[in-house]
């Protein structure tokens, strides 16, 4: 039987339909796979930056009973808003619908904390010492509640 004018014939009217349907899992491997080295990237960067300001602590006491007489104090801040990418997304919807914990949001809250506090060091190179440091999330949303996937933390 011959198809007809605009119709596909049967072997390409299958390989369309799979086609069709493998798409949003190459979408997905492509996420992941982005995801994964943008995360490695970053996680490489903060390793090389902290072994740089190791010497200097950032300290959340107010009061260290052995602080010789301070010269000078300054406000410094640190912000950073990470992102998760969309394969975590995509797990992180499996997980709400039954619950738990939300591993794939992990690393997004531990890589925004210590750039935030690596921001914060990298503001004011001079100082001996970081005294009183607090660390604050949020997350940043798209509007009505709707949580955008992204995590702020300022120290």
């Amino acid at each position: 039987m011959e198809p007809q004018p605009g119709e596909l014939p049967q072997g390409q009217e299958i390989f369309m339909d799979i086609l069709i349907f493998s798409i949003p899992f190459l979408v997905l491997l492509l996420a992941y796979i982005t995801g994964k080295i943008t995360e490695k990237r970053h996680y490489a960067s903060i390793h090389e930056r902290e072994g740089h300001w190791l010497s200097i602590p950032a300290i959340a006491g107010k009061h260290l009973p052995d602080l010789p007489a301070v010269a000078s104090a300054d406000l410094v801040v640190g912000s950073v808003v990470i992102s998760v990418d969309h394969f975590k997304r995509f797990l992180s919807g499996f997980r709400k619908f039954f619950g738990g914990e939300m591993k794939s949001y992990s690393s997004v809250i531990d890589r925004g904390r210590r750039e935030a506090i690596l921001r914060m060091k990298e503001s004011s190179p001079e100082a001996d010492l970081f005294l009183n440091c607090r660390l604050e999330t949020s997350s940043v949303s798209k509007g009505k509640g709707k949580a955008g996937g992204c995590a702020e933390v300022l120290a």
